[in-house]
């Protein structure tokens, strides 16, 4: 099924997955900054972030926070982009 999806549709399911990672600090780093900048990506950039949201979560936060080596595979301006963190929008 998952085969069958629409570029727009694996986006939806991308931004289910990036908002329910398990812990709340996750929740607002991936998903915000999917939010962010989804809306301009194209193929290679989504499956950049599909591959990411394989990840566990400690190591793309540490790879967002820049406290480890960023893989190869993921290194480029996206990862750039979320190491900004200027995309997170933490509700008080």
């Amino acid at each position: 099924m998952a085969d069958h999806l629409t570029f727009e549709g694996r986006k939806q399911r991308a931004r289910f997955r990036a908002w329910h990672r398990g812990t709340r600090e996750a929740d607002y780093m991936i998903g915000g900054f999917f939010d962010r900048y989804h809306v301009g990506w194209g193929e290679d950039d989504l499956r950049w972030f599909e591959a990411l949201l394989e990840e566990d979560d400690v190591d793309v936060m540490a790879w967002a926070l820049k406290t480890q080596p960023v893989p190869l595979r993921f290194a480029g301006p996206l990862i750039e982009a979320m190491q900004l963190l200027d995309y997170v929008d933490i509700p008080r």
